[in-house]
């Protein structure tokens, strides 16, 4: 499951996702790579993102963030629960807790897994500019190696906060793209995976400013390792905010990195 990838849509949003995410975290626009190789389509796909409640994985992070000329890092860890479910306007959804996704506190995030795919619900606490995006798509079923496909592309949207306090929000146009990469041995504390799904979210957000209509275009990309059995074993984010009021943007990379995983007892309240 792309857990708490999708828990981030740039600064504002917070997937790889995916997922991203996801994981992205993540529509129905398919978009073919630009490749010659023939397609390996994936048997049992839905064993990468396991979903059952009780399963508990711990991540250990890092945090890079400043401007270019200064990097600060901070470690951090974060134990993600599958735990339980809840209904959102009657759709059934897995509930995902999240201690400190990229070290921003807790959240919880909400997911449906079928055999179409998996889709991401939104989480809490989430944002105005999130909750104009939900819900989307974060993983494809079947899973084709390699396959993209475009999870949203919405313009005109409500940025939410008003940067340059003329007391109107700004609009901003966003689009995202998942791909898969193919597969790879992957290594983090908990062990080494060697055929992990790699999968890449791509998203673009364009800001426009209200007052002078100055624009300014930031990404997030992650890059995220899915092995069958255990989920999202480690993804490496980096977004990049680009210059509005000052002269220099701000980057940020968050990885994770999978130190154990295991089952808790199911106390889930739904």
């Amino acid at each position: 499951m792309p857990g708490h990838g999708q828990r981030r849509l740039w600064a504002q949003i917070v997937v790889l996702t995916l997922w991203m995410c996801i994981m992205v975290p993540a529509k129905v626009l398919s978009l073919e790579l630009p490749v010659a190789a023939e397609k390996e389509r994936m048997a049992n796909a839905e064993e990468y993102f396991p979903d059952t409640q009780g399963m508990q994985w711990r991540y250990r992070g890092e945090v890079m963030e400043g401007p270019l000329q200064t990097i600060a890092r901070n470690g951090f860890v974060n134990v993600s629960t599958v735990k339980g479910t809840d209904k959102i306007k009657g759709v059934s959804v897995k509930v995902f807790h999240d201690t400190n996704p990229g070290n921003h506190g807790p959240s919880d995030s909400y997911y449906r897994k079928d055999p179409a795919g998996i889709v991401y619900y939104g989480s809490d606490p989430g944002t105005p500019l999130e909750k104009q995006l939900i819900p989307y798509q974060i993983v494809r079923f079947p899973i084709d190696i390699p396959s993209s496909f475009q999870q949203f592309n919405r313009k005109g949207l409500d940025f939410g906060s008003d940067l340059d306090n003329d007391e109107q929000n700004e609009q901003a146009d966003m689009e995202a793209v998942v791909t898969v990469m193919g597969k790879e041995s992957v290594t983090v504390p908990a062990g080494t995976y060697p055929e992990a799904i790699r999968v890449e979210a791509r998203m673009t957000m364009r800001i426009t400013l209200s007052g002078n209509r100055r624009s300014a275009l930031g990404t997030d990309v992650m890059t995220a390792w899915f092995a069958k059995g255990v989920g999202l074993v480690k993804y490496v984010e980096r977004q990049e905010l680009p210059p509005l009021k000052t002269d220099r943007g701000i980057v940020t990379e968050i990885t994770e990195e999978l130190e154990s995983m295991s089952m808790t007892p199911q106390t889930s309240r739904y």
